[in-house]
């Protein structure tokens, strides 16, 4: 997480993707990195005990969110609307 943050700040546009398990380490550590609210993918975890079918299931879930995050398209509880 502080890396990516660091290469946004130095213009390298990027995405992480984070386990459901450690978003509260990762929220803390974009604080601490001056991002708090920093947005990131998520997914299922655990990760590492995945099989090729399962790695590919959670690629289906981070995929699209690394593409809004790359976009900016804003989440949709910051869209607003229905």
């Amino acid at each position: 997480m502080a890396d990516l943050i660091l290469l946004e700040k130095r213009g390298v546009p990027g995405a992480a993707i984070c386990t459901e398990a450690l978003r509260a380490s990762a929220d803390a550590m974009a604080a601490i990195q001056g991002a708090p609210g920093y947005r990131y993918a998520i997914v299922p975890h655990p990760v590492g005990s995945l099989d090729a079918e399962g790695i590919e299931a959670h690629a289906k879930v981070a995929a699209p969110q690394v593409l809004e995050i790359l976009r900016g398209v804003p989440r949709a509880d910051e869209r607003g609307g229905p």
